[in-house]
């Protein structure tokens, strides 16, 4: 009796890490379709042949096409990709570490922080790095987000902190530094506050080879590290104490794992500007697809995430012929209802 049980749950395992694997595969195709399609849409459309002709063999079709393939689409479509990655990653680490389904990227205040450096830049020439142009602004605004990081790293030293603390704290940032940027905004110039109004609503305009590369470099330092505790932060998600009763360190993971969350939010929110709700539907969409096992949890969360993005990307272009949206405008419009519907469920089973 007791071996045909464990058989039937051998069974049940091995087909649900069958079904989870297609789920990852089946991301990666759709993650390569969107791409495709987000380099093809633009002020002049072009065909998938066409797009696959130019991508491969760039020689053998016009060069005006191989140009705006290669160094205008393809930046702002890979752009879209490791952003979305990125986000999709840190909100499942986030949402992991806080127990909070609520929790993305910008919970603790980080994209508050990069938007006020961004903003000390653009208006009054402040900075914490001595640059010039976008670069600056870019600099500046990772330096102020990396910096209220290591305020959060240090609050979590303190004896005492439990996770509600700790999102309550990062809600306080998120207001304080709102409001210094309001401060900021009231005193700019209309040109000054045309370009940190444009700043805060996101843009794959800026996006660059060297910053992919940044990117990369990034996400191949992150990305083993989260791989490497894939089986402490599946038990952290049944919740501390019973992570801490299989022997892992929760507090020092969960430091960790903060600390990988803010170096990808603070590089994505400094490269391409405030960019929200991406780091919250991707995780989520991930999680009703694969559960909570991080094995697949985190390759299908960076991969939605990809996918959200990289399809934003596209609608931003295709809405009004000609005209390019702030993408943090299509995010949001796609993460605002996906986001009342995520309350409105969690409120129904509380009151079950």
């Amino acid at each position: 009796m007791d071996q045909t049980i464990t058989m039937r749950a051998g069974e049940r395992y091995r087909r649900r890490m069958m079904r989870n694997s297609l789920f990852v595969g089946g991301a990666i195709l759709l993650l390569v379709l969107a791409i495709g399609v987000d380099v093809g849409v633009g002020p002049g459309w072009y065909t998938p042949a066409e797009v696959l002709t130019a991508l491969l063999f760039p020689q053998d079709v016009a060069p005006k096409l191989a140009i705006i393939v290669w160094d205008v689409r393809l930046p702002v479509a890979v752009m879209a990709v490791l952003i979305g990655a990125m986000l999709g990653i840190a909100g499942a680490q986030m949402q992991t570490i806080l127990h909070n389904p609520l929790a993305d990227p910008f919970t603790l205040g980080i994209s508050s922080a990069a938007s006020f450096g961004a903003a000390l830049a653009i208006a009054l020439g402040i900075g914490l790095w001595p640059a010039g142009g976008n670069v600056f602004i870019a600099l500046n605004a990772f330096l102020f987000a990396l910096g209220t990081s290591l305020v959060l790293f240090m609050f979590t030293r303190m004896r005492g902190v439990t996770v509600e603390t700790f999102v309550l704290v990062g809600i306080a940032l998120f207001f304080t530094f709102n409001a210094l940027l309001a401060f900021i905004q009231y005193q700019s110039s209309e040109a000054q506050l045309q370009q940190i109004i444009f700043w805060m609503m996101g843009s794959l305009a800026r996006a660059s080879w060297t910053k992919i590369a940044v990117c990369l470099v990034l996400l191949a330092l992150v990305v083993p590290l989260c791989w490497a505790r894939n089986a402490m932060m599946t038990a952290l998600a049944m919740g501390d104490d019973r992570a801490a009763s299989l022997g892992v360190p929760v507090a020092r993971l969960r430091l960790e794992m903060l600390a990988c969350i803010s170096l990808l939010a603070a590089t994505a929110t400094a490269f391409v500007g405030t960019i929200g709700f991406v780091g919250l539907v991707g995780p989520h969409i991930a999680r009703m697809l694969v559960g909570e096992d991080q094995r697949h949890f985190i390759p299908v969360s960076a991969a939605a995430g990809a996918v959200i993005l990289s399809v934003s990307s596209t609608a931003s272009k295709a809405i009004t012929p000609g005209v390019i949206y702030p993408i943090g405008i299509i995010t949001a419009l796609v993460g605002v209802p996906f986001f009342l519907s995520l309350v409105i469920s969690i409120r129904r089973e509380t009151w079950r």
